[in-house]
C-alpha cells in the first residue's frame, strides 16, 4: 500500500520522498547560545566592576560621577533591595540558586531570541549576586553583595541588579506582546 501511495503521490509517513526533505536544524540551539552569551557578558561585567570597586573604592570617599545626582560608593549589602532583610541572606542565596535552576530548565524550550536575551540577563545577574553571597565575607552563603552605583534618593545597586531588572522588564514587555519563550505568539 505504501508503494502505491508513493507512486500516485499521496502522502505517507513511511514514503520514499522523506529522504529528499532536508533535516532542519533545531531553532533552540542558537537561542540557548544567545542566552549563554548574554549571561556570560552580564556576569563578567558585574564581576569585573565589583573587583575594581573593592580594590579602588572600598574604604574611600564616594566618587561623584554626575554632581549630586550619581556617585560611586562601595557598600556591602547582606540583604535584598534597599538593604532590607539582612537577617535572611541565606534565603536570598537559595532564591538566586532556584532562579538559576529554573532558567536552565526553561532554556530547553527556548526558541525566542528576545526571551533568550531576557533570561540571559536574569541568569547573569543572579550568578553575579550569588557569587558574592557564596564567596564574600562574612562567610559561605552569608556573603554581602558589593553595591556601588548610588543615584540620588535611591538605593545603591550593582550591575547584576541592573541586569536582573532589565531582564525582568523585558519579560513583562514580551508577555504583554504575547510572545512565549517557545517562540509562539498569542493574542489574548
Amino acid at each position: 500500500m505504501a508503494e502505491a501511495e508513493s507512486v500516485i503521490g499521496t502522502p505517507d509517513s513511511a514514503g520514499a520522498d522523506e529522504s529528499a526533505v532536508p533535516e532542519e536544524r533545531p531553532k533552540g540551539k542558537r537561542k540557548i547560545a544567545a542566552l549563554l552569551v548574554v549571561a556570560v557578558i552580564a556576569y563578567l561585567l558585574d564581576l569585573g566592576s565589583k573587583m575594581i570597586v573593592v580594590e579602588k573604592l572600598e574604604g574611600r570617599e564616594p566618587i561623584k560621577v554626575i554632581g549630586d545626582l550619581l556617585r560611586f560608593e562601595a557598600i556591602r549589602n547582606p540583604g535584598a533591595a534597599f538593604g532590607m532583610g539582612e537577617a535572611f541572606t541565606i534565603i536570598f542565596t537559595c532564591i538566586a540558586a532556584v532562579v538559576i535552576v529554573v532558567i536552565i530548565r526553561l532554556a530547553r524550550k527556548l526558541y525566542s531570541l528576545p526571551w533568550a536575551i531576557a533570561l540571559g540577563l536574569l541568569l547573569g545577574g543572579a550568578l553575579g549576586n550569588l557569587t558574592d553571597r557564596i564567596f564574600r565575607s562574612p562567610g559561605v552563603f552569608e556573603g554581602a553583595v558589593v553595591d556601588f552605583i548610588a543615584p540620588a534618593h535611591f538605593a545603591v545597586f550593582n550591575l547584576a541588579d541592573s541586569a536582573i531588572v532589565c531582564g525582568g522588564i523585558l519579560i513583562v514587555i514580551l508577555s504583554f506582546r504575547g510572545l512565549d519563550p517557545d517562540g509562539n505568539v498569542h493574542k489574548d
